[in-house]
């Protein structure tokens, strides 16, 4: 399932450059994910990097997207052009 950016966020702008995907992006008034790019970091890291770095933790799981660990891990697949 990707992750999404509550309306806690603080654009702190921390978030943005440690997305390996390049699916965080500012929004009209707080960053969002994209949830065709999310991965949670499969494929590059352990845990999800936006996750690890927000001060504020407002980047729970999108439940609007369910996904499970294999098909997080083909899109990473096909994002990187690995599939």
């Amino acid at each position: 399932m990707s992750l999404i950016i509550t309306d806690d966020c603080i654009n702190c702008d921390v978030c943005e450059p440690e997305c390996p995907n390049a699916a965080i992006s500012q929004g009209e008034e707080i960053y969002v994910i994209d949830p065709n790019l999310c991965t949670q970091c499969v494929g590059h890291y352990d845990e999800p990097q936006c996750q690890q770095v927000c001060p504020v933790d407002c980047i729970p799981l999108d439940e609007n997207h369910v996904e499970s660990h294999d098909e997080l891990m083909q899109k990473y697949l096909i994002i990187t052009g690995k599939a």
